[in-house]
């Protein structure tokens, strides 16, 4: 077992949100295994992502930019295990790294946030809203297209520093980062699943490890959420296959139905001018076959250049 002598460090970035579930993650281990608090660690480290906050992801290289730092340091050996916000982690893991540990999900709508208006519904036309995810951007943009879209990069603090200062009227955020944070009472409301599909595994914690170390393997084991692990294999082999990134408006849910899973997913042009939907039902198991061939439909129905910006 770690000890203060040999702790289990954990890396994670620097955020405020970052933070909270890293220490989230050494909570529920130190109770899992009866640790001190000084047999697991926090390593903070800072990412491309965190870095350039001036220019939108899809022009810097996507998703990666807010893991690779980390994973580096991973395989170094200079971490145990890694943190993620697995809504920003690729499908893909470096060689020798595995994600096999989730943490119960938490909430997974959109959070509608305006110092104004009570509702997306309460803009007026031509108001301003920052996002710099292209799902919401589309989805916005399907829903309201009388709305002026700007960049809106940085931490939940920035943004809601950015709407004080008038740079835009609303903007959205992730409900399960802001009960994380403690801070529910920012949302002017949450935005239900029917209206607003969220991102591919939104409101989940993922820790990824090396393979080979089977001390991380054991700790993690106990603190695995199965059914949360179940929903991501069925959202993950689905966002696989459509090859999703920053560059693509992309949203996909799998939610228990039963004994088995319901998964909805949705691809949108850039500008928010098409959208094609479509869901699949099947077992637990099933859940990744599942999730690949609902992208497949997706894609077939998508003519030539769907996701091409114009």
């Amino acid at each position: 077992m770690p000890d203060a002598n040999r702790p289990l460090k954990i890396g994670t970035r620097g955020s405020p949100l970052a933070l909270a579930q890293a220490f989230e993650t050494r909570t529920r281990l130190m109770a899992a295994h009866g640790l001190p608090d000084d047999a697991c660690e926090i390593v903070i480290i800072k990412t491309t992502g965190d870095k350039v906050l001036d220019r939108p992801l899809k022009e810097i290289g996507g998703k990666g930019l807010f893991t690779k730092e980390i994973e580096e340091a991973l395989l170094s050996g200079e971490i145990d295990i890694a943190v993620h916000s697995m809504k920003d982690m690729p499908v893909a893991q470096p060689r020798g790294l595995t994600l096999d540990c989730y943490l119960p999900r938490e909430d997974v709508r959109d959070a509608f946030v305006s110092p104004s208006a009570g509702s997306l519904a309460d803009l007026p036309e031509g108001a301003v809203v920052g996002s710099s995810s292209l799902r919401r951007r589309a989805q916005l943009a399907n829903r309201r297209p009388d709305l002026r879209i700007v960049e809106f990069r940085g931490n939940v603090q920035t943004r809601l520093r950015k709407l004080e200062d008038g740079v835009a009227s609303a903007t959205f955020l992730a409900m399960a980062g802001l009960n994380r944070l403690g801070m529910t009472g920012v949302a002017r409301g949450a935005i239900s699943v029917d209206e607003m599909l969220p991102a591919v595994a939104q409101g989940a914690i993922g820790i990824e490890r090396r393979l080979a170390d089977t001390r991380a393997a054991e700790l993690l084991a106990a603190i695995h959420d199965r059914a949360t692990g179940e929903r991501l294999a069925a959202e993950r082999a689905y966002l696989a296959t459509l090859d999703g990134s920053c560059e693509t408006p992309i949203a996909g849910l799998a939610i228990h139905n039963g004994a088995g899973l319901l998964l909805r997913g949705e691809i949108l042009r850039p500008d928010g001018s098409e959208v094609i939907r479509g869901e699949r039902r099947c077992g637990v198991r099933d859940g990744a076959e599942a999730g690949a061939d609902l992208a497949r439909d997706l894609l077939a129905h998508a003519p030539a250049g769907f996701f091409d910006w114009r």
